[in-house]
């Protein structure tokens, strides 16, 4: 992902987090630490942004920071294809967990993550703007 992906990013993010949306400044932020302690891309179809992802890496750990994909581009892969990415880079980076906090009400999310071997290990009570938790999983990284 890189700045001129913004416009698009924020789009998605928009329509994926109406109550809790990252606005343009916390993306710029996030951008700005890549690729220090940041990595963020992007999946197209036909040349067109239909989701993406971020992480956060600091020495051993490593968070999934978002992923997002339309609604109408759910269900065929990419959100898969955006995590498969992220731990591949974590792992790179020699990180030896990954971190995500999951929204309460997104059964679709938790499944995927939980099919991707992340356990749930608490909750962060009204962790989003609109009241609802937040479900902390973890993942181990191999070597």
């Amino acid at each position: 992902m890189t700045r001129d992906d913004l416009a698009a990013v924020i789009e998605i993010e928009r329509a994926t987090f109406p109550a809790d949306a990252w606005t343009e400044g916390m993306l710029r932020g996030e951008l700005a630490d890549q690729p220090r302690t940041r990595h963020y891309l992007v999946a197209e179809i036909e040349g067109r942004i239909v989701g993406y992802a971020g992480l956060a890496v600091a020495a051993d750990q490593a968070d999934v920071q978002t992923i997002a994909v339309y609604a109408e581009h759910r269900r065929a892969g990419i959100g898969s294809q955006l995590l498969t990415a992220l731990l591949t880079e974590a792992a790179r980076r020699r990180a030896t967990r990954i971190f995500l906090e999951v929204r309460a009400d997104n059964p679709g999310a938790k499944t995927m993550y939980t099919n991707f071997g992340f356990e749930a290990y608490g909750v962060r009570r009204g962790y989003y703007d609109d009241g609802t938790d937040a479900i902390t999983m973890m993942r181990e990284l191999d070597g």
